[in-house]
């Protein structure tokens, strides 16, 4: 295991366990964050909002034999932390038998890390508020430059650094670092009941990294304004064209039924597909929790666990579940290094960076390809039975007649079964690569549209 500096937070951590052991505690685990944040509102040019915060937050997990129970905390004193360790063992004395709870074992955890190698924190110092404001503002007047937007309904620039503590009895101790900027704007096109709003965002672990404001106004003004006019599409069985902005989720869909918690549960359409196709052939999504610069990249998972490159789907075939230790240990497999959690709860599986593989042909090929059918930009709602597999979700974008955009759309609903819209897959090749998923532009055939 890496040797770690015990500062403040390793201190607070190691009290906590400390207090845990003597309130009777079998064995306990300890998060310790702290944090600043500002968040800049501009409107009309004016600031008209400003917040910010400081910090820090306890949380503790006991297990008392196959109990457990979590509390949680903001008051770090000393006399709290025995409060806080008394009441939580008083809670798993109380709760059912869980005979998957537990720590990992000592020869499980993660060890020789190097966190920096994932240059997760900007050693640039803690922006000023009026470096915000500006920001925000450029994004504003930006928006409200371009032809035909009447107002912005939110332009905001903000900043975020953390720093968390994980400490355990059965030896694990790790803390990290992460800064987070972001700057984002909402415009409004059109009057009345034809008013259209869209919006465009970026946020970066490094504010090098940043999109500039001017440019992010400027994109969000065109997005509200393209969708002047708006009206409903026909009713039918048509492709549709899931634009990168929101084609995450469909892949999202696929890694939740893949979730070994509802795998466990049995409550998934996945659950007999293990070792089968889910995807065409060709199409892998792997996760990558070592990318540097990445929100979602981590040497080690909520439980202590090494996190590693894999593919949970290679060549189309589901090759493995999104593990914690409690699902794996239900399953009767091993844990996947997948455990994620936060200060006041119990760890839950979940994944880190992700990717599918890109496709050979441009968003406007495929558009090309479709013929007439919908490309969504937007989604509201949503209908989906993890058990079969039926979707059913709310939908706005473009109607496409002979490859070519012709109108906005929007009110809407596209429905269909995930199984087999996951194997009408076919990717373009615009994926931002920059980011935690790293999905395309994603073309599925034969959905049925609700629209007039």
């Amino acid at each position: 295991m890496q040797d770690q500096k015990t500062g403040a937070h390793g201190d607070l951590a190691e009290a906590l366990l400390r207090a845990a052991k003597r309130a009777g505690a079998d064995g306990a685990d300890a998060m310790v964050a702290s944090g600043t944040s500002q968040v800049i509102d501009v409107r009309g040019g004016v600031l008209e909002q400003a917040e910010r915060s400081e910090g820090l937050d306890v949380g503790l997990r006991v297990l008392v034999g196959r109990r457990q129970a979590n509390v949680s905390s903001s008051d770090a004193r000393p006399e709290t932390l025995d409060i806080l360790a008394e009441r939580a063992v008083a809670m798993a004395r109380e709760a059912p038998e869980d005979p998957y709870a537990g720590l990992a074992d000592p020869d499980q955890l993660a060890r020789n890390w190097d966190i920096a190698a994932l240059d997760l924190s900007d050693p640039t110092p803690e922006p000023d508020p009026a470096e915000l404001q500006r920001r925000a503002a450029s994004a504003e007047a930006a928006a409200l430059a371009v032809d035909g937007v009447e107002q912005v309904q939110a332009a905001t620039a903000g900043y975020q650094a953390q720093h968390v503590w994980m400490a355990a009895s059965n030896g694990f101790a790790a803390d990290h670092t992460r800064t987070d900027w972001y700057v984002s704007c909402a415009a409004i096109a059109g009057t009345g009941a034809g008013m259209e709003r869209d919006s465009d965002g970026d946020a970066r672990i490094h504010d090098a990294d940043l999109r500039s404001a001017d440019e992010i106004g400027a994109r969000a003004g065109r997005r509200a304004v393209e969708r002047l006019g708006a009206r409903k599409p026909p009713t039918g069985a048509y492709p549709v064209l899931f634009d990168e902005r929101i084609s995450t989720s469909l892949i999202g869909h696929l890694l939740s039924a893949a979730n070994g918690a509802a795998v466990a549960r049995g409550a998934t359409w996945l659950r007999d597909k293990l070792g089968e196709q889910v995807l065409p052939s060709g199409l892998s999504v792997l996760e990558d929790p070592h990318r540097p610069r990445v929100a979602g990249s981590r040497p080690y998972d909520g439980e202590g666990l090494p996190t590693h490159r894999r593919a949970i789907v290679e060549d189309g075939v589901l090759t493995g579940w999104i593990l914690d230790l409690a699902s794996a240990r239900q399953l009767g497999m091993a844990s996947t290094g997948n455990a994620r959690r936060g200060v006041g709860g119990t760890p839950r599986p979940g994944t880190w960076n992700i990717a599918l593989t890109q496709g050979d042909h441009s968003r406007d090929d495929l558009l090309s390809d479709m013929g007439t059918g919908l490309l969504v930009t937007s989604m509201i709602g949503s209908t989906i039975n993890p058990n079969t597999g039926d979707y059913s979700r709310g939908a706005s974008g473009f109607w496409v007649e002979n490859g070519e955009i012709t109108y906005p759309v929007n009110e809407c609903t596209i429905a269909g079964n995930l199984h087999d819209m996951l194997m009408r897959l076919t990717p373009a090749n615009d994926a931002r690569a920059y980011l935690s998923s790293v999905v395309p532009s994603l073309l599925v055939e034969g959905m049925t549209l609700a629209g007039n």
